[in-house]
């Protein structure tokens, strides 16, 4: 999806502020479907990201008004959705700690990336369950740091205004994940218990070392219908 022009999405919030509700609407259609990413990467499944968007928007309609546009409307958003899904998570039961391959993180990123060919999709299947354990383990702040410049293509800049911190802050933390995460899936290399196909456990952990390498390719999510 091509993102909106900076003058169109500022004459829509205008608009939206004086109480045009079919310009709020056309907001929403517009930055949905990055709310709705951002949400699933940080909730974990598909009905909480759907809830966690639908609350963003409810609580974004009642404060447009408060909207200054001292930053991009997107980044309004997100600080919003990172709230939410992260005071989701401390309100729901902590999750099972193993690997599930039916992940809707998963289900969704090998959707984009398999190609339709069976077999690769088996072997991103594992990969991307690996990937999301690792990520999962990771503290909120780390998590979310991940979520929004790795996973969802933020620069440091715009993830440090999200995160109301500075860029060397964004840069650190993502070390720190970095880290975190390759210690995570080696330790799960040398421990398979949680792995729901252990044979290929040694590939999938090669393939997400080079996906951890950069920690930057965003990971593009179908909209949630």
């Amino acid at each position: 999806m091509v993102a909106p022009s900076i003058a169109h999405t500022d004459a829509l919030v205008a608009a939206a502020r004086a109480g045009n509700r079919e310009a709020f609407a056309e907001l929403v259609r517009l930055h949905r479907p990055r709310v709705f990413a951002l949400a699933l990467h940080l909730s974990g499944n598909r009905a909480d990201a759907d809830d966690i968007t639908q609350d963003v928007f409810v609580k974004a309609l009642h404060r447009i008004e408060d909207f200054e546009g001292r930053s991009a409307l997107f980044t309004w958003l997100y600080r919003i959705t990172m709230h939410r899904a992260l005071n989701f998570r401390r309100d729901t039961r902590r999750r099972e700690r193993t690997i599930n391959l039916n992940d809707d993180r998963v289900v969704f990123a090998v959707a984009v990336d398999a190609e339709s060919n069976p077999r690769s999709a088996l072997e991103l299947k594992e990969t991307y369950a690996l990937l999301v354990h690792a990520l999962d383990a990771l503290s909120p702040i780390l998590r979310s740091t991940v979520a929004l410049v790795a996973l969802q293509g933020l620069s440091h800049k715009e993830a440090a205004v999200v995160l109301d911190t500075n860029e060397g802050t964004v840069a650190w933390r993502i070390h720190a994940a970095r880290d975190q995460i390759r210690h995570h899936i080696e330790r799960l290399t040398r421990d398979p218990t949680p792995l729901p196909v252990p044979a290929r456990r040694h590939q999938a952990a090669d393939d997400l070392r080079g996906i951890l390498a950069a920690l930057g390719a965003p990971v593009a999510l179908p909209e949630a219908h």
